[in-house]
């Protein structure tokens, strides 16, 4: 098939560091041109992304001008005999399309703006615009107003090492923005009340409140033995703090659509411990891979019995339910049907 697939210009393809969806794009890539199709990918200059790119001019906010820039490129995939196009990116980077035959998948790895979504179903050609959803939890909210698939995110497995055993003082690990939403404080409690080691990586988002957050609430805490904060990591530093990790925090205070960190934690045979919010109980499974909490005396129970779990049956629940093939065979079934229907 001849395949366009569409990402905001913020960030190239694929990522240094941070830029979850820039690294999905980048996995389906690799595997769709493994099955023998031919993509091209409308994203930022600067991609490297292994198969033909029309670039987006870099932008550090994204705004009316660079939508109607977008626009003007996107719109000549009418003309150059596409079977389908597939945006990750805002719904409006396809405007100028909704009125085309040409099938049209959007893809939500945030909460949809259900408006929009009513607005495009009611404009777009009859049975060429199809929607899909990183989990259950997203894709409830669109079913009543559109055909919606759940198709979860997912990591390469060869790009994480499978550690079946780790040290009895291996430290646990929070790996994400440094943000209330995110729960980091939330994780040096637990740590603290079960005497446990924690290693916080990730950035501190550039205003002032998340600042403000990180100062009060978990620098007082970091003393460079039992909690360190090591900042930032790039996938090679990602995998070994992972792989050498007791377990994984995700004492998430808001309703996360899916948490590709997860994954990545899985992939590494490393067990999540993770709030019931959003997509987070659709990931972990309870005594499996490890466990879903309520409250944070119940993240350090599951802290205390993280043991019971099987290293293995994370690596395999990665592999069977959130690997590139995996994700890649499902995004390939849609389009297939997507092309037959219309």
């Amino acid at each position: 098939m001849k395949i366009a697939i569409i990402v905001n210009p913020l960030i190239p393809v694929p990522p240094e560091q941070y830029g979850g969806i820039e690294r999905i794009v980048f996995m389906l890539i690799q595997e769709l041109k493994k099955n023998g199709h031919d993509v091209t990918l409308y994203a930022n200059e600067h991609s490297q992304p292994g198969c033909k790119l029309v670039g987006f001019r870099e932008s550090t906010h994204y705004g009316i001008k660079d939508l109607v820039k977008i626009n003007r490129l996107t719109s000549k995939i009418a003309f150059q005999h596409f079977d389908i196009v597939h945006t990750f990116g805002r719904m409006n980077n396809i405007a100028l399309l909704m009125l085309s035959r040409i099938p049209k998948i959007v893809s939500y790895q945030l909460p949809p703006t259900l408006s929009q979504v009513k607005k495009a179903v009611s404009i777009a050609y009859k049975h060429s615009l199809r929607f899909t959803a990183c989990s259950n939890y997203i894709a409830n909210q669109i079913t009543a107003f559109a055909d919606v698939t759940t198709i979860y995110n997912g990591v390469d497995i060869n790009d994480y090492d499978f550690n079946a055993d780790v040290a009895p003082d291996a430290p646990l690990t929070f790996l994400g923005r440094i943000q209330h939403e995110k729960g980091t404080a939330i994780a040096i409690h637990a740590a603290k009340k079960t005497n446990q080691k924690l290693v916080i990586a990730g950035n501190i988002p550039n205003e002032p409140k998340h600042q403000q957050y990180f100062d009060e609430q978990v620098k007082p805490y970091i003393d460079g033995e039992q909690i360190k904060y090591i900042g930032p990591v790039n996938n090679s530093q990602k995998n070994q703090l992972l792989r050498n990790s007791k377990a994984f925090l995700m004492p998430v205070t808001w309703d996360e659509p899916f948490g590709i960190v997860m994954a990545e934690a899985l992939a590494c045979g490393t067990p999540v411990i993770g709030f019931k919010r959003g997509a987070v109980p659709e990931v972990v499974t309870n005594g499996l891979n490890g466990f879903v909490c309520d409250t944070e005396v119940d993240m350090i129970k599951a802290i205390n019995h993280i043991d019971s779990i099987n290293r293995a049956a994370c690596r395999q629940v990665a592999e069977q339910k959130f690997s590139a093939g995996v994700l890649a065979k499902q995004y390939e079934e849609l389009y297939q049907l997507a092309t037959r229907k219309n």
